[in-house]
């Protein structure tokens, strides 16, 4: 477990690769630290990833990884992080990527399944209105998220919304 600008993380590691992080409040997890030395160089490569995601400085993720999902599941996460940072679609338009008009809420179940947030981006998925709609971690959490990506979209590239807790 790690802080950040909205609050405490969460990552976990198995067989050398990504399989969850959370935002909080996050599961209960064994706190022993990994004893596979791939899984430690994956949570350092995720922290040192994060860290300069939210100082501006990253805008893609390079991390192996291996949520635990269904093959529908996987289907819609692999299709959010083809969203490019500082976009959002909707979840009918997130059905229609993936094969699947019309199904807009089993997308968004899939989505909100994620099990490794911010790296798949779950809340670049908004409402067909524009407003935000769901996430794990809370909508201000989405909202900072957002408009995190929107200024590094921009070229701001040290753009950072104030911490959420001092919002």
């Amino acid at each position: 477990m790690f802080d950040s600008p909205i609050g405490p993380l969460l990552a976990v590691a198995r067989a050398g690769a990504l399989a969850e992080l959370w935002t909080s409040p996050v599961p209960e997890h064994d706190a022993a630290p990994p004893v596979d030395p791939r899984d430690r160089e994956v949570l350092d490569r995720t922290r040192e990833q994060l860290d300069r995601y939210f100082a501006g400085a990253l805008t893609v993720f390079d991390l192996p990884l291996d949520p635990a999902g269904t093959p529908f599941q996987r289907q819609v996460w692999d299709e959010l992080v083809r969203i490019p940072i500082g976009e959002t679609i909707s979840y009918g338009e997130l059905a229609r990527r993936v094969g699947r008009p019309g199904s807009a809420r089993a997308v968004g179940a899939a989505n909100g399944q994620n099990p490794i947030s911010i790296v798949i981006p779950c809340h670049r998925v908004i409402g067909s209105d524009g407003k935000l709609t769901g996430y794990g971690g809370g909508l201000p959490r989405k909202a900072w998220l957002l408009d995190h990506e929107a200024g590094m979209a921009r070229g701001q590239l040290a753009f950072a919304p104030a911490p959420l807790a001092a919002r």
